[in-house]
């Protein structure tokens, strides 16, 4: 599949890219559909890092774009292959089909429930009401105040009990009208009424995978090229795998593989195996990045002469090459043609020298992922990490 726009030749690689690109746009406010917890908002109590659908979308256009979530996240339930999405845990709660509790609000939005129970329990002071000059309205999960009545416009100690009721049937149901065009989308992929065989947890687990990225799972799917499993190079390997971070094994996921998250289950890897393999025509090893075929989850690397070098050039590579483009980035930002100027002519030249100096080599073959211009390469350069697309 050739991606129109993008120099990527696909062969699953660049179909997990996109899908990972587009879990990172819903979580990072330029889309609309998702919104932190009142938590996050807050920085305080539980759940801080995770999102829940916004419930103050309400046009057919949104009804359309929560139904397309929903199909993305039947098809990670079918093939497999699983969404970087931290929603929290009362929206797996309700896609599984179970309604919410008091506790749930609390999950996601600390004080709300504590505030509504101390207008419940206060003494009825009419001059303490009247002092609070409380409007007759409530916050939404996204911040913004909903009138739970055209009868009062403020809340009195005689009409309090009314108002603590609907205003929390409110906060129990404004998402309802969002997550049942999520659960029609996954309803075009999967059969919905099986949900209710789950809890929201294994729900979340189906769709999303293992957030932890566990080292074990990875390993247990692995086979080598060009070394023995019991090499020391491969210990190395997996010896910095394991003292990685969760940050860090999600970015070397999306390096080798387009994907943030491991499959929940061997089960699930789709017969699809890790491949490290070893090359020997890096000479000298050390002054080269690894490189990695994404739509075969294949990891090339140099033979590396000690874990520490290993440890830097594997770093180096997840965190300044992100994007699968075949090289296109460099073609594009090294001005060539009639129209350059004498100036865009040295601009270049220096680019060139500067890569010669660090041993980096533009590759011109199977299309690679150069990164933009990064801070110097540690121990002496290397070639670039390559996000190969075959």
């Amino acid at each position: 599949v050739k991606f129109l726009g993008e120099s990527v030749d696909d062969c699953g690689g660049g179909y997990s890219e996109s899908i990972a690109e587009i879990c990172d746009e819903l979580m990072q406010s330029k889309l609309p559909l998702l919104i932190p917890t009142p938590n996050g908002r807050d920085e305080s109590g539980t759940s801080r890092d995770c999102y829940l659908l916004n419930p103050t979308l309400r046009s057919q256009s949104h009804m359309q774009s929560f139904r397309f979530l929903g199909i993305l996240m039947g098809i990670a339930i079918r093939t497999g292959a699983p969404l970087s999405l931290t929603l929290a845990e009362p929206v797996w709660k309700q896609l599984s089909g179970s309604n919410l509790t008091p506790k749930d609000i609390t999950e996601v939005d600390r004080d709300y429930m504590p505030g509504l129970m101390c207008i419940r329990d206060m003494d009825a002071d009419t001059k303490a009401f009247a002092a609070m000059d409380m409007a007759f309205s409530t916050p939404s999960a996204a911040g913004q105040e909903v009138l739970l009545s055209n009868r009062y416009r403020r809340v009195t100690a005689e009409n309090r009990n009314e108002y603590v009721k609907l205003a929390l049937n409110y906060r129990l149901h404004e998402f309802d009208q969002a997550v049942a065009a999520v659960r029609e989308g996954i309803s075009g992929v999967v059969p919905v009424p099986l949900f209710s065989l789950f809890t929201g947890y294994e729900l979340e687990t189906m769709v999303c995978g293992s957030p932890d990225i566990p080292i074990h799972l990875l390993k247990s799917v692995a086979t080598y090229k060009g070394v023995e499993a019991t090499s020391p190079l491969v210990s190395w390997f997996w010896a910095v795998m394991e003292e990685f971070s969760i940050t860090e094994r999600s970015l070397f996921l999306r390096f080798v593989w387009g994907r943030t998250r491991l499959p929940r289950s061997i089960a699930d890897f789709r017969g699809r195996d890790f491949v490290l393999q070893i090359l020997d025509k890096y000479q000298p090893p050390d002054d080269f990045l690894p490189e990695s075929y994404t739509c075969f989850f294949l990891l090339k690397m140099p033979r590396y002469t000690s874990k520490q070098v290993l440890r830097d050039k594997l770093r180096y590579a997840i965190h300044f090459c992100k994007s699968i483009d075949t090289d296109e980035y460099a073609r594009v930002n090294l001005p060539t043609g009639d129209g350059a100027n004498s100036e865009s002519s040295e601009y270049q030249d220096s680019v060139i020298e500067s890569e010669q100096e660090h041993n980096i080599e533009f590759s011109t073959g199977g299309g690679s992922g150069v990164p933009p211009p990064p801070p110097p390469p540690p121990q002496g350069g290397g070639g670039p990490p390559s996000a190969s697309l075959h």
